[in-house]
């Protein structure tokens, strides 16, 4: 039981530090950038700044899925996908796959520097910190009912 308390922790731990940088970001550091900044300068900041976290964000989107997937196969936890009582799992794939296709596929593929070049930067920087908005709501809405699903509180039996 040794290897699954650590991989528990430190899928607690990565999503800490992965849902953590995601709520910063989304709470200060875009309100900040945008009360600041003139609006040409506002998309290339909030790009440095990011591309500084970049790296935190990618490997505990990492450890969070293999650590999360190995707790699956460890306790053959396969048939809860099937059950609305599990929704926060499910939940819990679909939250990591977004932000893992986002910073492994997606924003590799220039999609800043596409941002950035943008006519109206204003507008971009407002649609980011929209997005930023939705995915960290989701997110917490899934930490939330994982949170209480694992510790008994099935909403849906």
């Amino acid at each position: 039981m040794n290897d699954v308390a650590i991989a528990r922790g430190l899928h607690v731990v990565s999503v800490v530090l992965w849902i953590g940088g995601v709520a910063f970001v989304t709470t200060v550091l875009l309100p900040t950038v945008r009360r600041l900044k003139t609006p040409a300068e506002r998309m290339p900041l909030f790009d440095r700044i990011e591309r500084s976290f970049a790296w935190q964000a990618q490997i505990s989107t990492a450890v969070v899925g293999l650590t999360g997937f190995y707790m699956l196969y460890r306790f053959d936890m396969w048939d809860r996908f099937r059950r609305a009582a599990y929704w926060w799992i499910d939940a819990m794939v679909a939250v990591w796959l977004v932000f893992t296709l986002i910073l492994f596929i997606i924003e590799p593929l220039n999609l800043h520097r596409r941002l950035v070049s943008r006519s109206d930067p204003d507008v971009v920087l407002k649609r980011v910190e929209w997005l930023h908005r939705i995915l960290l709501f989701i997110s917490l809405i899934t930490i939330l009912g994982a949170v209480m699903g694992s510790h008994g509180l099935l909403l849906f039996e």
